[in-house]
């Protein structure tokens, strides 16, 4: 049977002359991802962060444009995107970027979890309502959402950033599911350990733990260039955890039980994190 060669054409998403925005992009993965969209040829590249200098000093190094933002609020997420589109007529690929993290089980404070749910959750829906209506209409537009493989595993020292990030996960799959047809692609990138300033501190306060295996961020800036030039949903940096899944989903308790050995060995006896005598560090703020 004669097989058309079209069907084995890759549709491949181009970096060149587009409108990118970046939150959380003074440091770490967001700072790498703004390089790397200006190496690869990006029209504008947009740092946001609430990080004021910090946006200024990597929108210098690289001829871009600096708009701090808190997340946060949905009204500095919308005036971004307005900006954005004043300036450069659009927004082609709005990465969202920004999160937090916070220690602690159910014994965390209100304003732990309140502050984990609205970077790590409530800051990418506020960016899909701004931006979406005109990705939609141009039918093109890319979503890259930052969110962790605590968000397809968990995370042994932290309930507020396990739960966030997996409902962050959620919401890249809705957005998928549901708007993929109409031309808006999405990304969300899951990595473990990523080598930023505030990995290194918890290190130094906490012992490895995260560090083990940790990628630099421009490593995983580039699998994130290749995953959009791909139209990859799932970006996973460290490809083990895909592994990591399967065992999830093939023996779920039987992983449950992992998790139980692994809090043990790490000091996590119960659901009070303790920086003294616990070798799990918070986590990173992407």
């Amino acid at each position: 049977m004669k097989i058309a060669a079209w069907q084995f054409i890759v549709h491949v998403m181009e970096i060149t002359g587009k409108v990118i925005v970046v939150t959380g992009g003074a440091n770490g993965i967001g700072r790498a991802l703004c390089h790397a969209f200006t190496a690869a040829g990006a029209r504008a590249v947009v740092v946001s962060d609430i990080d004021e200098p910090g946006a200024k000093r990597v929108a210098a190094g690289i001829k871009g444009v600096a708009m701090p933002a808190n997340v946060a609020k949905e009204a500095d997420v919308k005036a971004l995107v307005e900006k954005t589109t004043a300036q450069f007529g659009q927004v082609d690929i709005f990465c969202s970027n920004a999160g937090v993290g916070a220690a602690g089980g159910a014994e965390a404070t209100d304003a732990d979890w309140q502050r984990s749910w609205d970077v790590n959750v409530m800051a990418h829906v506020y960016a899909a309502r701004a931006v979406l209506p005109q990705m939609l209409a141009r039918k093109e537009g890319y979503l890259v959402q930052t969110v962790s493989a605590a968000g397809l595993l968990t995370h042994p020292g932290s309930a507020p950033y396990a739960v966030t990030k997996h409902a962050a996960m959620a919401f890249a799959e809705w957005l998928s599911i549901a708007y993929r047809e109409q031309g808006v692609r999405i990304s969300a990138l899951c990595p473990q350990g990523v080598k930023t300033e505030m990995l290194r501190q918890s290190e130094a306060q906490s012992g490895p733990f995260l560090m083990e295996g940790a990628l630099e961020p421009e490593q995983v800036a580039a699998d994130v260039l290749a995953a959009i030039r791909e139209e990859k949903f799932l970006i996973l940096p460290h490809p083990e955890v895909a592994r990591f899944m399967q065992n999830k989903a093939s023996d779920y308790e039987r992983w449950l039980r992992g998790m139980r050995k692994i809090r043990a060995g790490l000091g996590l006896t119960s659901g009070t994190w303790d920086s003294s005598a616990s070798p799990v560090p918070p986590p990173r703020s992407s």
